[in-house]
């Protein structure tokens, strides 16, 4: 047994839209859309029948993806876009970026606003973690030298 390669990170989102016109701005690629509805879907979720519109993106290099997802049905039950950084649980997706000042500004128009501040780490990235559309948790990185 062998794993090959991280496929992708899932996040539900209430906006559909407004999430990929985000992650754009960032500088991923929409890959696709699509509605995934049926039982077929519900036993792999074990949601029963349900009905999720997906957003497929990639990052630049074509190496991770993003699957954007809205539920039609059932309902979402639990929101966790307003935890803490160190609540137990998935923590934020991080993007290495190569001009963090100019990814802020950009993604600003998008809503997005720092959580904390931009930081230097040891002279290798500057950091900040942002809280991106409907609170979504999101570090970047800008490596340094």
């Amino acid at each position: 047994m062998a794993m090959l390669r991280m496929h992708n990170t899932g996040i539900v989102v209430e906006n559909l839209d407004a999430a990929i016109a985000f992650f754009e701005a960032l500088g991923m690629t929409l890959e696709g859309r699509s509605l995934v509805e049926g039982a077929w879907a519900g036993r792999v979720t074990g949601l029963g029948d349900q009905s999720v519109e997906i957003a497929m993106m990639r990052t630049p290099d074509g190496a991770s993806r993003l699957e954007l997802c809205r539920y039609n049905h059932p309902a979402v039950i639990a929101d966790h876009r307003t935890a803490p950084v160190n609540a137990y649980g998935y923590l934020r997706v991080m993007f290495a970026v190569d001009d963090l000042a100019a990814t802020l500004e950009a993604l600003r128009d998008h809503g997005a606003r720092l959580e904390g501040e931009v930081v230097d780490y040891a002279g290798v990235y500057r950091l900040c973690y942002i809280r991106g559309p409907e609170g979504l948790l999101i570090g970047l990185a800008q490596p340094l030298g």
